[in-house]
């Protein structure tokens, strides 16, 4: 496993050519040494150019998107449409980055992700948000065996939700219609008051032991 960024903003892919003037472009200075494939996890990946992009699906490596430490510090639009779809989508998993961000709530995390995805014309369907804080992050660090899902085997980290943690949350679920407007509800108006209850290794945890 190895974790770093690429094209996060432009400042720092014209730092990033004037150190590697030989290279290709940003990726390609990963590729050089060896540092991408399955397992290699590339944070924002905002400013790809379409070698980069053709070059990240083909290697097989994931992206960490970090939506609110994107528009925190003004880094730009994460394309997340266009890195999931096609015949080759690339793992792309939810993260925080907070010492650029704001938050370690990925409710916080997938209501700004579902805002980039609006600013760029894309609708971010709440299932898929939910997938992205969840199986989607454990694909790209290559645990998708392990966690990140509530199936027979796997690790039993569990959070419980309350949809009704907040008069105007309990208000918008009250409308629901199916599971997903519910999902949506939380992802927009969700927050750590709507976690009830944490198992951790399968086993109900006291606030202090996951402080």
């Amino acid at each position: 496993l190895m974790q770093t960024h690429v094209s996060e903003n432009v400042r720092e892919i014209a730092w990033v050519r004037e150190l590697f003037p030989d290279a290709p472009d940003y990726f390609g200075v990963y590729e050089r040494f060896g540092l991408t494939g399955p397992g290699a996890n590339f944070g924002h990946a905002i400013h790809l150019n379409p070698r980069e992009r053709d070059a990240l699906r083909a290697s097989g490596s994931g992206i960490s998107h970090c939506p609110t430490s994107n528009t925190f510090i003004g880094s730009g639009l994460f394309d997340l449409a266009g890195m999931t779809s096609g015949p080759h989508p690339v793992p792309v998993g939810l993260a925080t980055d907070v010492g650029g961000g704001s938050s370690f709530s990925m409710f916080a995390s997938m209501r700004t992700a579902y805002e980039i995805a609006q600013l760029r014309g894309h609708s971010l369907h709440p299932v898929q948000a939910f997938h992205l804080a969840t199986l989607g992050s454990a694909r790209v660090l290559r645990m998708e065996h392990q966690i990140g899902n509530l199936a027979p085997g796997f690790e039993a980290d569990i959070i419980v939700l309350d949809p009704k943690s907040r008069p105007i949350l309990a208000e918008r679920v009250s409308q629901a219609h199916n599971i997903e407007d519910v999902l949506f509800a939380l992802m927009i108006l969700g927050d750590d008051r709507a976690l009830t209850e944490t198992y951790i290794a399968g086993k109900k945890s006291r606030p202090r032991d996951i402080a």
